[in-house]
């Protein structure tokens, strides 16, 4: 018995995905929230969801209930949407939700149903890692595909990780196994940062998808609230002189690196071996 609920089956044009989880690999909430950016950002319509029931544990991931301003109280229930961005060249999918707690193997076949039946050809997985990097630095992207071309047009790294993995890592392999062109990329988050929200991972992680997908998003709200979240942070360095050595040692780590590249990859590895 399928579990996704259609609400529209639109026609698309050139469709590609781009897919974000909360929970297990997404630091700061950097690949959400810039999923979230962009449904946000272009008036998304959502043309399917997930039931709740076969995929969740409610006492993990429990419902959220809110009051709107008359005072009624409504329940969100943890689920996956998928939603559809217009863009002026081509259409997003964007696939956005919880990494379930149950049945990932039926989860990904109907999640992999609905982008073929969508005619979705390319997706590209977002995800975010704990590492030791310094926020004044630019926000490290690491990537990899299966695709040779994509790896070179890109400047990716093939994926030699084994090891534990998450939804996404399910749905780079299932993806693949059915034809569609897959790119994962990943965020480094500062880890004296990672509680909380990292808009600059946000708007990195957009950047290089769009770099990827060949489009340009609006990021000049993203580059605001960036700028403004450093400051706020640099400012709370200025005020613990162990914080501020230890973001210099950061940064001195960075500029003698002989691979950085091949160093975030290690430390991305050792991130989803330990989470």
């Amino acid at each position: 018995m399928k579990s996704l609920e259609w609400l529209s089956r639109p026609h698309l044009r050139q469709p590609t995905a781009i897919l974000a989880f909360t929970g297990w690999g997404d630091a700061g909430e950097s690949s959400t929230d810039a999923a979230r950016h962009l449904v946000a950002s272009y008036q998304a319509e959502t043309v399917a969801r997930f039931e709740s029931d076969p995929y969740f544990d409610f006492q993990v991931n429990r419902p959220i209930v809110a009051l709107d301003e008359a005072g009624v109280r409504s329940i969100a229930w943890p689920t996956t949407e998928l939603l559809v961005v217009r863009l002026d060249d081509l259409d997003l999918v964007v696939v956005l939700g919880e990494e379930p707690n149950y049945r990932w193997k039926k989860f990904v076949t109907e999640l992999g149903d609905a982008l073929t039946e969508l005619g979705v050809k390319t997706a590209v997985t977002i995800g975010a890692f704990v590492g030791q990097v310094a926020h004044t630095l630019p926000v490290p992207i690491v990537g990899s595909s299966t695709s040779g071309r994509v790896v070179t047009q890109h400047g990716l790294l093939p994926s030699r990780y084994e090891g534990p993995t998450g939804i996404v890592g399910v749905l780079n392999q299932a993806l693949e196994a059915r034809g569609i062109e897959t790119v994962s990329l990943w965020a480094a988050v500062p880890h004296y940062l990672s509680n909380q929200a990292y808009p600059p991972g946000v708007e990195a992680l957009l950047r290089k998808s769009a770099d990827v997908i060949g489009v340009n998003f609006d990021t000049s709200e993203l580059e605001r609230q960036s700028s403004e979240f450093r400051a706020t942070v640099d400012a709370a360095v200025d005020e613990s002189d162990e914080l501020a050595d230890y973001v210099r040692q950061l940064e001195t780590d960075a500029m003698d690196s002989e691979d950085p590249a091949e160093d975030l990859v290690q430390e991305i590895e050792q991130y989803l071996r330990d989470t």
